[in-house]
């Protein structure tokens, strides 16, 4: 019980200190971290090596794909590629219809990328977008984060599914097919939400006080195809990557194999990407590179991101760390709740301890000798438990949830903001996907 006092009050206090005191997020986090490791009577020395475990692991995970997302994202706008993309877009889509093209976006990018990573791949089009619709960035960033999330906790190849799968020895064939439908549904209703509350909230795609980047000559600008390289072919490589390492080996164990595990890798295909950026501009010129220029502002901006997101990822590890992932399993698993069991275990677990692949993998090893008592043994009933374990692990991202901290610092919100939408949208979104499944379950099974 006590657990769980702590983190209600360790939450409020991050609220209280980031919306009310002012308080920078970091060091919100942070107190936040040691005051939760130190109350829950965790030993002094594994508090301190769990905050420089998950500091320096969320770091060492996405660091340099947030650089390079950023460095990507300043020549994009600065050669006018980010608006070549947006024209068109918005031609497809109509001026009114952003946030239903990023929900999209997200839901086909998240199959084999993580959210982190594609958020930040896809932000600077998001922003462009908006500028050119001239509207709100809540709806279309809230839009994106869920279109992401629909997929990326419930479709493999993402590693949580693969992983869950595995562990009910689920066909994974079948689990993409139910968590693709399942995923579908959930994105609808997150799109929904961005469109009926998000879209309410009056953000700026650019920081205050800051002049949105000069429109450059459509003359000047490399064309959308060009402009869609240093997004496309990451994500291309970071797909035939989850291809080629796919259990059965469809690429083989050669050559192929190991090239595509290494290009693969999100933080080679960025550096790709930052590669195919540098191509964009009319004319390159030296001084873009250096630390006054394009890169070094990009730099300074992304540090800002990847400081918070790892004071987050320190947060989420003294929580794992604490033990308040097994209190929350143990305590739902004697409830009756069929197949909705999964989805309150990996809910309380996300809720508690923030890493959506450590509540699918953790809710899939306490289901697994559950499913034979509980009727749900069968091919397509194991199926369906992986995409309720999937659907459970969106509830909810908070300010443990280094996600929730990569979707706020790169769509302009206050920490507060960030509940209202990003916190209450996983929720409406997760609770969706969970009556989705109930519902398919009563039919098929």
């Amino acid at each position: 019980m006590l657990l769980f006092v702590l983190l209600f009050v360790a939450i409020a206090f991050i609220i209280y200190a980031t919306a009310h005191l002012k308080l920078h997020p970091f060091l919100a986090l942070l107190i936040a971290a040691f005051g939760f490791g130190i109350l829950s009577g965790m030993p002094l020395a594994d508090v301190v090596k769990s905050v420089n475990d998950g500091f320096g692991g969320t770091i060492g995970y996405i660091g340099i794909v947030i650089l390079a997302g950023a460095i990507i994202g300043a020549f994009l706008e600065q050669s006018g590629g980010a608006y070549r993309l947006a024209e068109s877009v918005l031609r497809i889509t109509g001026r009114g219809n952003v946030p239903g093209a990023m929900s999209i976006m997200g839901y086909v990018v998240s199959i084999p990328v993580f959210c982190d990573s594609g958020f930040i791949l896809l932000s600077p089009l998001m922003k462009a977008l908006c500028r050119r619709a001239g509207i709100t960035i809540a709806g279309s960033a809230i839009a994106l984060s869920l279109g992401l999330y629909a997929t990326h906790t419930m479709v493999p190849p993402t590693p949580g599914p693969i992983a869950a799968a595995g562990i009910v020895k689920a066909d994974i064939g079948l689990v993409i097919l139910w968590g693709l439908a399942i995923g579908a549904i959930a994105c609808l209703g997150g799109w929904l939400f961005a469109v009926l509350v998000a879209q309410r909230v009056q953000i700026s795609p650019d920081k205050p006080g800051e002049e949105p980047p000069a429109l450059p000559s459509m003359q000047e600008s490399p064309s959308a195809f060009t402009s869609l390289m240093p997004i496309l072919i990451p994500i291309i490589l970071i797909v035939l990557r989850s291809i080629a390492e796919f259990p059965t080996r469809p690429l083989g164990e050669g050559l192929l194999l190991k090239a595509l595990g290494f290009v693969g890798q999100p933080v080679v295909a960025l550096l790709i990407g930052v590669g195919l950026a540098l191509l964009l501009p009319k004319k390159l010129e030296r001084t873009m590179l250096s630390d006054k220029g394009l890169v070094g502002k990009a730099i300074l901006d992304a540090a800002i991101i990847i400081i918070i997101t790892g004071a987050g990822g320190a947060f989420g590890k003294v929580l794992q760390n604490s033990g308040i992932a097994k209190v929350v399993g143990e305590t739902l698993t004697g409830t009756p709740l069929g197949i909705l069991l999964p989805f309150v275990i990996a809910a309380g677990i996300k809720t508690a301890q923030g890493s959506s692949t450590v509540a699918i993998i953790t809710t899939a090893g306490l289901m697994a000798p559950l499913l034979t008592p509980l009727g749900l043994d069968g091919e397509t009933a194991k199926a369906l438990v992986v995409v309720a374990i999937g659907a459970g692990a969106m509830v909810v991202s908070h300010a443990n949830d280094s996600f929730f901290w990569v979707v706020t610092q790169f769509s302009n919100m206050t920490p507060e903001t960030g509940y209202k939408l990003q916190t209450l949208g996983t929720l409406v979104q997760g609770l969706i996907a969970g009556a989705a499944v109930w519902a398919v379950s009563a039919i098929v099974l």
